[in-house]
């Protein structure tokens, strides 16, 4: 199962959960692989309403009763055990939002929101800081966004929103792969909005966050 679901992350996620701490892995990747789950409805989403159910597909699951939930999906199946999964809608929302036909800054905040609060919930079933982890994940979420916009307006509208984003401040070890892409988005936002893994020098400012975490 775990298999599966990494092969499905993109890479800059995939390489931060190498640096997860054994305790904080499942959870790390059930968020990750949820996410990365719904950036695949979006991109698939060649009719929208389509794409709409999709999103409220995984809005309801999450709502309800994880004994409720259908056997078979991997990405739930990490989920069960969650004490909040239903706080994960806000990064369903977030996603939904980049479905209109130009990005609004109100869809922009909203992207950034849902991802920070789903690190924020993350942060929670670990026992750590979840202010600290929401401001991180929120600057992850726009670096990861402009990195993955191809029309020079919406990169910039982006990376604006990012410029007026509170640092990421430091992170406990249980949360080093967030402390990787927070690193990674910094980078490529401050270079123009570029891939987060762009050459040997990003490579080695993983390497450095996932060891150190600064």
């Amino acid at each position: 199962m775990a298999r599966i679901l990494l092969d499905e992350l993109p890479g800059p996620q995939r390489l931060a959960l190498s640096y997860a701490p054994a305790r904080a892995r499942s959870a790390t990747l059930a968020l990750l692989a949820l996410d990365a789950r719904l950036g695949a409805v979006l991109r698939r989403a060649g009719e929208p309403v389509l794409a709409q159910i999709r999103f409220a597909w995984w809005r309801d699951r999450l709502a309800a009763e994880p004994a409720s939930w259908p056997a078979g999906d991997a990405v739930l199946g990490l989920l069960r055990d969650w004490r909040r999964p239903a706080a994960l809608g806000r990064l369903v929302d977030g996603w939904e939002g980049l479905l209109g036909d130009s990005l609004e800054a109100a869809a922009i905040g909203a992207f950034a929101e849902g991802r920070g609060e789903a690190f924020a919930e993350l942060a929670r079933e670990l026992g750590a800081e979840p202010a600290r982890a929401a401001a991180c994940g929120r600057l992850w979420a726009l670096g990861d966004l402009a990195a993955n916009l191809s029309g020079a307006d919406e990169r910039a509208a982006v990376i604006a929103a990012a410029a007026v984003l509170p640092p990421c401040p430091p992170l406990p070890r249980a949360l080093r792969p967030l402390a990787v892409l927070a690193g990674l988005a910094r980078r490529s936002l401050a270079r123009g909005g570029g891939p987060l893994i762009e050459g040997p020098r990003a490579l080695w400012l993983a390497v450095r966050l996932g060891i150190a975490g600064r």
